[in-house]
């Protein structure tokens, strides 16, 4: 009796094998639309990797044989542009953002003088004046922020108000000011010891002894400010401090 259970169960029942080809087909096609409708895996991305588009910027740019030249003790802030015949002296800051573009003539920082954030430097082939068409910035000057200086020559101890603009072959005296927003314009004078304002620049008044004596003091006090910022920043690599951690690793005294 049991025999013939066996095989009637044989008959009726197929065998997994049998029924295999006939679910494969139905598990790809239910499986298919799953596949078809899951999004791709993100790509893989390591710690160090960069999330944005950085092309960098060049600090000194060389043009022909003219190369930007920067004192030692100079601060030339990391985004400043330095192109073709620009000399920045002993002592000199050039802040944030400015640009000083010396592709057609001649660009001096004098000793201890600062150019502020924003400033454009530019100097022509000739000045129409016949005064000499580079920019000079001799020493203990101050050029207030966003101003612009096209061909001009600024004498020691002076200063230059913000977003200020001295056009072609302007010249500007020893102990003079320039108020903040003034244009100077191409061949224009300002004598020793008076301060001028306006738009054009016009005479306003004689500079006291007091106020005199206070414009080299602006200009000592942006270098002892530019101390703090020039020591954030090593003129050499900074292979040293790797170099440190390994041995601190190793433990290898330093």
């Amino acid at each position: 009796m049991a025999a013939a259970l066996a095989r009637f169960s044989r008959r009726a029942i197929p065998s997994s094998s049998r029924l295999l080809p006939l679910l494969r087909p139905l598990s790809s096609e239910a499986a298919a639309p799953a596949a078809a409708a899951a999004p791709p895996p993100p790509p893989p991305t390591s710690a160090d990797h960069v999330k944005w588009d950085y092309r960098g910027q060049r600090r000194v740019i060389p043009l022909g044989q003219w190369v930007p030249k920067i004192a030692v003790d100079a601060y030339v802030a990391p985004n400043v542009v330095l192109a073709g015949q620009v000399t920045v002296y002993d002592g000199a800051s050039v802040w944030n953002g400015s640009v000083l573009r010396g592709d057609l003539n001649k660009i001096t920082v004098g000793f201890c003088s600062n150019v502020q954030e924003r400033c454009v430097l530019h100097a022509a082939w000739s000045s129409p004046t016949g005064l000499p068409a580079e920019t000079s910035i001799e020493r203990y000057v101050t050029i207030g922020a966003y101003s612009l200086l096209r061909s001009c020559t600024i004498e020691p101890e002076c200063i230059i108000g913000q977003h200020s603009i001295l056009m072609e072959g302007s010249l500007v005296e020893t102990n003079s000011i320039l108020e903040a927003g003034s244009v100077l314009p191409p061949g224009r004078r300002i004598p020793t010891g008076e301060l001028w304002a306006g738009n054009p620049a016009r005479f306003v008044r004689k500079l006291t002894h007091e106020e005199i004596l206070e414009i080299p003091k602006l200009a000592v006090a942006i270098n002892d400010l530019m101390q703090s910022h020039f020591s954030e920043f090593l003129p050499y690599s900074t292979v040293y401090l790797e170099v440190e951690i390994m041995k601190k690793a190793l433990s290898i005294p330093l």
